[in-house]
């Protein structure tokens, strides 16, 4: 029997690390448990009336935040509040399929162009790695606002 999975990040701002994500992958904020939501409105809004109404002190309300694949295919991203900043390299990273099924300069071309939208909502570019056939077909070490470090493959 195979597992559903999510991968979880800390931060220190969930809901701004959440919607980089969202933008980054084309995923959504969920609405809050059981409120439907009409298709025009803002989930993060309505989570702010939802934890409002149910007494959640205004300091509190930036503790979690998570982003979901609205195809249903990939993992469910979720977001936590961590009172310490990112210190070290991480041990396990996410690799953004940029050009799948490019290769040689079409691919590195696609992987650019990406990673200069990714710039512009807020990633930093750190590395490039040229092909190196038959092992590697390229690709763009990355780091969110946050500095987890990722890969536009």
């Amino acid at each position: 029997m195979s597992r559903h999975l999510q991968v979880t990040f800390d931060a220190r701002d969930p809901r701004a690390l959440s919607s980089f994500w969202r933008d980054v992958l084309g995923y959504v904020h969920p609405g809050p448990p059981g409120v439907d939501l009409p298709e025009d409105a803002d989930p993060l809004a309505a989570w702010d009336d939802f934890l409002a109404r149910a007494g959640v002190p205004q300091e509190q309300r930036n503790t979690s935040s998570a982003i979901e694949d609205p195809d249903g295919h990939g993992p469910r991203l979720f977001f936590q509040q961590v009172p310490e900043d990112k210190v070290a390299k991480n041990r396990v990273h996410l690799d953004v399929r940029a050009a799948p099924g490019l290769r040689g300069e079409e691919r590195m071309a696609a992987m650019e162009v990406e990673c200069d939208r990714l710039v512009a909502l807020g990633a930093t570019r750190v590395r490039r790695y040229e092909p190196a056939p038959p092992l590697s077909a390229g690709f763009i070490v990355m780091a969110d606002p946050e500095g987890n470090e990722f890969c536009l493959d």
